[in-house]
Order: structure tokens, then C-alpha cells, then sequence
């Protein structure tokens, strides 16, 4: 098997792990989880449905991340596939440094970032993603209201 099949094999294999029932509850949570701070992210660790929502996003994307960048998945292919870890990681991109002194790790989400900013204008492909954000935010809020109105 070549490589090109290899890694069509592994990013499968990705998405069925997150078709896994309680993966999409986390997936949905988080969807929605707008961490400002490291102490948000925090306060969700100290949540037992929260916390595994959030670890389970989160090292998963993490993991996904190390087989690219790492050689075991091609970049392009799996970029072309996925943008759900921009995502993921445009949420914590802002808090980063934060999380990793609070955590003591430094490298924490060291792949999710690596592969992320290494992709053509990542910067402003991540910005424009937090804009994006508060716009579903306020819409969300909106939707909310009128609901409530009824």
C-alpha cells in the first residue's frame, strides 16, 4: 500500500473516532465552550461532564495533529479533509500561553499549533474564525431572545 493510501486509511479511521456518540456530544459542547481565559477552561476542568467533553476534544485533535505532523498522515491530504482543529485551535490560540504556564506544560498543544500555523495565512484564517464565533454567538443570543419573547 502506498503512502497516499495510508494516510486516506488513517484519516478515516480519524473520522469514524468522531462519529463515536459521546466524541459528538463533546464535539457539540465545545462547539459552544468560549474560553476567554485560562480559567475558563479551568472552571470547565472542574466539571465532571465538562472536563471530559473538553479532554476529549481537545487531546483528540492534539493526537490527530502529532500522526501529521509526524509523518504517519500527509499535511495536505489531511487539511484538505479537516478544519475542525482550526477550530478547535482558534479557540485556544488566544489563551495559549496562559494554559501552558497555569498547566506547567509548555508544550501543551504544541502539534495542534504546529499544524495549524504551519497551513498558507493561518493568522488570518484564525482571526477570521473568532469573527465568526461572535457573530454565531450573537445570533445564538437572538434566537434566544425572541424564543423567549414567545
Amino acid at each position: 500500500m502506498d503512502t497516499k493510501q495510508e494516510s486516506a486509511n488513517l484519516i478515516l479511521k480519524l473520522y469514524e473516532l468522531r462519529r463515536e456518540e459521546t466524541m459528538r456530544k463533546a464535539r457539540t459542547w465545545f462547539t459552544r465552550f468560549d474560553p476567554q481565559s485560562a480559567q475558563d477552561v479551568m472552571n470547565a476542568m472542574m466539571n465532571e461532564e465538562t472536563s471530559a467533553y473538553l479532554r476529549m476534544v481537545t487531546t483528540y485533535w492534539e493526537m490527530a495533529a502529532s500522526l501529521v505532523n509526524n509523518g504517519a498522515v500527509d499535511e495536505k491530504m489531511f487539511n484538505d479533509a479537516n478544519g475542525e482543529h482550526v477550530f478547535v485551535f482558534a479557540k485556544l490560540q488566544p489563551i495559549l500561553g496562559e494554559l501552558r504556564q497555569v498547566f506547567d506544560s509548555p508544550q501543551a498543544f504544541a502539534h495542534l499549533e504546529r499544524l495549524v500555523m504551519n497551513m498558507p495565512d493561518a493568522q488570518e484564517r484564525l482571526d477570521k474564525m473568532r469573527e465568526r464565533f461572535k457573530l454565531m454567538a450573537r445570533m445564538r443570543g437572538e434566537a434566544a431572545s425572541k424564543r423567549e419573547q414567545v
